[in-house]
C-alpha cells in the first residue's frame, strides 16, 4: 500500500492532495481511494451517543482544575500533614502521536477517530494499524465532538486505556458493536472506492451523445 503523502491525483489545475479528495464538489466526481472513502463510514447515531456518553467520564482535568488540586496539595503539605500522592484517574488520551504510540504498544482498548480531519494524511494510516495490532476502533462525526471531550477546539482521535470497573461492561459492549462494523469489516470496506458522481452537465452530455447514436444506429438499420 502506497504511504499517505505519495496518494495524489492529477488535475487540470495541478495535483490534487488527499484532503481536497473529500472536501467541495471535487470530491463527488474524483475517484476516492478506499484509504480515504472509509473515513464516510461514520459510526451510527445511537452508538455514538453511548460511546461519547461513556467517554464524558473521562475527560482529563482543565487547566484550572489542575492548578486548585496542585494547591490544595501545597497547602496540604504546608500544614503538615504530609504529601500523599494520590492515584492518578483514568481519563482519555488525545492526540494522534500518543494514540500512535498507544495503538503500537497494545495500550489502547478503544480508538476514536475524527471522519473530517484535514489534511486527512495525519489520520489515513490509523485504521491500518489498529487492525493491525488488534486494536478497535471506530470514526465518528467531528472533529470539534472530539475536541470538546479533551477541553480543545478540535481533536483528531482519542483513545480508551483504562476505565474503572463499573464501567467495563459498557465499555464491552461498545467494543463488540465497533469490533463488528470496523475491524471485522475491513476488507469489505477497503475494496468501495468513492466518488466518480458525474455532475449534471457531463450526464445531460453523455445522455445526449446515447441518443445521437441510438438514432444514428436506427438510421443505418433502416
Amino acid at each position: 500500500m502506497s504511504s499517505p503523502r505519495e496518494i495524489s491525483q492529477a488535475s487540470s489545475n495541478g495535483p490534487v492532495t488527499l484532503g481536497c479528495c473529500r472536501r467541495g464538489p471535487s470530491c463527488k466526481w474524483l475517484k476516492v481511494p478506499p484509504a480515504i472513502n472509509q473515513f464516510t463510514q461514520a459510526l451510527d447515531r445511537q452508538t455514538t451517543t453511548q460511546l461519547l456518553k461513556l467517554a464524558h467520564k473521562y475527560r482529563p482535568e482543565t487547566k484550572q482544575e489542575k492548578k486548585q488540586r496542585l494547591l490544595a496539595r501545597a497547602e496540604k503539605k504546608a500544614a503538615g500533614k504530609g504529601d500523599v500522592p494520590t492515584k492518578r484517574s483514568p481519563v482519555l488520551r488525545a492526540g494522534i502521536n500518543i494514540v500512535t504510540t498507544l495503538v503500537e504498544n497494545k495500550k489502547a482498548q478503544l480508538v476514536v477517530i475524527a471522519h473530517d480531519i484535514d489534511p486527512i494524511e495525519l489520520v489515513v494510516f490509523l485504521p491500518a494499524l489498529c487492525r493491525k495490532m488488534g486494536v478497535p476502533y471506530c470514526i465518528i462525526k467531528g472533529k470539534a465532538r472530539l475536541g470538546r471531550l479533551v477541553h480543545r477546539k478540535t481533536c483528531t482521535t482519542v483513545a480508551f486505556t483504562q476505565i474503572n470497573s463499573e464501567d467495563k461492561g459498557a465499555l464491552a459492549k461498545l467494543v463488540e458493536a465497533i469490533r463488528t462494523n470496523y475491524n471485522d469489516r475491513y476488507d469489505e470496506i477497503h475494496r468501495h472506492w468513492g466518488g466518480n458522481v458525474l455532475g449534471p452537465k457531463s450526464v445531460a452530455r453523455i445522455a445526449k451523445l446515447e441518443k445521437a447514436e441510438g438514432k444514428e444506429l436506427s438510421t443505418k438499420l433502416g
